[in-house]
């Protein structure tokens, strides 16, 4: 399984992003799907999980293109603590697979 994030770049507050992520490989049943940021100095920390399809749309949500293996994380109304690298990940049976990170940079 791989995984290819893409989509960062930088914003002013208030402004939108859409991250892309796109699984290839075989067997592509997961049993959670989501995205994670990490800034210097802290620990990386969970922004958006789901266990399958799109999640609620607050400021950050989650939505998926099944036919074409890709999830996004839909990113509104950003403010510059949304900034970090962001990685997208998918699990099953224990094992994790992450894809390289995505810098998002929200200005104020």
């Amino acid at each position: 399984v791989q995984l290819q994030a893409s989509g960062g770049g930088s914003v002013q507050a208030g402004g939108s992003l859409r991250l892309s992520c796109e699984i290839s490989g075989t067997g592509l049943t997961f049993s959670l799907m989501g995205w994670y940021r990490q800034v210097p100095g802290k620990q990386r920390e969970s922004v958006a999980t789901t266990r399958g399809g799109s999640t609620n749309l607050g400021r950050l949500g989650i939505t998926t293109e099944k036919g074409k293996n890709i999830m996004y994380l839909e990113m509104s109304n950003l403010k510059p603590e949304d900034t970090g690298v962001y990685y997208c990940y998918v699990g099953r049976d224990g094992t994790d697979y992450w894809g390289q990170g995505t810098q998002v940079t929200v200005s104020s």
